[in-house]
């Protein structure tokens, strides 16, 4: 789907949305009172519809939840929009209950404007739906595109087209093989699947000045540059717009086109996350933080003392650790192993309890009395709070590794310092004491990172917390 497309699509949908609240309301209001003089404060009636409609027009463009508009069936369309319509009311209600403006509301009217608003969404999205389905029937209104590959990919290439069209605004017409030097013309062409292959690639562009087109689509990954530059070039002539597939399958569809200084690039990447989705992680972090470092100073009066007294060493344990992609960062911790505590564990690797990269030992002789508590119920992980203020960290993410540890990863395991680490994550809740293998470890952060979202963010703290008051801390 391109962008005016997109444009369409969202703000079509938005303003329907919007259409749908005020009518319903208005509605329900009716239904309630005898007339507009029993409305009470008619203001406040108006002001909580605006609340309604801040709160759809926020979730239409930060959760983008229409994003799947075009290709979401009947049913699927009934659970996003009773998702819609139930996350709704509880926050507009929560909020309308917070300003003391809820003495105004019927529950009747609550009740009626909840079932006619999901019954007039639902309807009005059907409509829609085949509303645009319609336009991108039109041929008039369509975008006619010409699909251009080698013989081994057409019909891969026309099935996969065929597929990802059904909700787009662009019809294929016809195809020509691009390693094919001459297709017979005089008989009747080639079909697959209804799309008639027309000619090869030689004099292609002078065969195709006749035929009704606007789009060309190529895919010729193996074929030489002389092939494809004189098609290119025809094509730019003709005035029609040109898509080069520049995807190479073994690395599948993470791809993106661009300029990379003065140069026409093809990126591969990994998961893309949405921006706006990422300044919600870290305000929540920063919130995360401040309220942590709070508790911090008063968890340190408390356990200052008490570290000092057991071996007068110093009350912070600080440690060099690499952050999300190679930068390095200095953790912070409350100590809990004595002083001596690096220098040795060369002599306790033979009982690592751990198989690969990490160490772990169940009663390693390094961690002092106090340690062993705030270990165990996690306190030792507060002055991390720091870290996640200035951005070293989150509060969810990966365990980042020592240095050491990161000298002797190979590719596989680098890919689990692509994102910021975190306070906590996957392996922290999911039974860390228990995991002997530093490659599940890295599996299940690597899990987090290809299935990041604010929801699974807010699960895993949520998981955290359980931990911590269940006492299931590292050993």
């Amino acid at each position: 789907m391109n962008q005016k497309q997109k444009g369409i699509q969202t703000y079509g949908l938005w303003l329907l949305d919007i259409i749908c609240i005020f009518s319903t309301y208005q509605i329900a209001t009716l239904l309630r009172f005898n007339s507009n003089n029993d409305w009470g404060n008619r203001s406040l009636h108006y002001m909580v519809v605006v609340i309604f409609i801040l709160f759809s027009t926020l979730y239409s463009f930060f959760r983008d939840w229409n994003g799947n508009f075009m290709k979401r069936g009947y049913f699927d369309e009934f659970i996003a929009i009773t998702k819609y319509i139930v996350v709704m009311f509880a926050v507009s209600l929560t909020t309308v209950f917070f300003l003391q403006w809820a003495y105004i509301l019927s529950r009747i009217v609550i009740i009626n404007f909840a079932w006619m608003n999901f019954l007039m969404t639902y309807i009005v999205h059907q409509l829609y739906k085949k509303f645009l389905l319609k336009i991108y029937d039109n041929e008039m209104l369509a975008s006619q595109v010409v699909v251009v590959a080698e013989k081994e990919l057409m019909q891969s290439t026309i099935e996969q087209l065929l597929d990802q069209t059904k909700d787009q605004s662009y019809h294929i017409v016809g195809a020509a093989y691009a390693d094919v030097k001459e297709v017979d013309t005089t008989s009747a062409p080639e079909q697959i699947h209804g799309v008639p292959v027309f000619a090869g690639y030689k004099n292609l562009t002078e065969k195709m000045i006749t035929l009704p087109f606007d789009e060309v689509f190529i895919n010729a990954p193996t074929l030489p540059r002389e092939y494809i530059s004189p098609m290119i070039k025809g094509f730019k002539e003709m005035g029609v717009t040109c898509h080069y597939s520049l995807d190479i399958p073994e690395f599948g569809d993470s791809s993106k086109a661009g300029m990379f200084g003065t140069y026409n690039v093809i990126s591969y990447v990994g998961p893309e996350y949405s921006y706006k989705k990422m300044f919600v992680k870290r305000l929540i972090d920063i919130l995360g933080a401040l309220v942590g470092l709070f508790f911090t100073v008063i968890i340190t009066i408390f356990l200052a003392p008490a570290i000092w007294l057991e071996d007068r060493g110093p009350i912070f344990f600080s440690q060099v650790r690499v952050g999300k992609n190679g930068r390095r960062f200095r953790i912070y911790k409350f100590r809990s192993m004595y002083r001596d505590a690096e220098d040795r564990l060369k002599d306790l690797q033979s009982q690592n309890e751990m198989s690969g990269l990490m160490f772990k030992m169940e009663n390693d002789p390094r961690v002092t009395k106090v340690g062993k508590f705030i270990r165990k119920t996690s306190l030792d992980e507060f002055p991390q709070f720091l870290n996640i203020l200035k951005g070293d960290m989150s509060l969810v993410g990966t365990r980042p590794p020592t240095e050491k540890e990161f000298e002797q990863y190979n590719e596989h395991y680098r890919r689990r310092i692509s994102m910021t680490p975190g306070l906590t994550g996957m392996w922290q809740v999911s039974g860390r004491s228990d995991i002997e293998d530093f490659d599940e470890v890295v599996k299940l952060d690597l899990e987090y990172i290809d299935n990041w979202s604010l929801k699974l963010d807010f699960k895993i703290l949520f998981m955290t917390v359980g931990a911590v008051f269940a006492s299931k801390g590292a050993k």
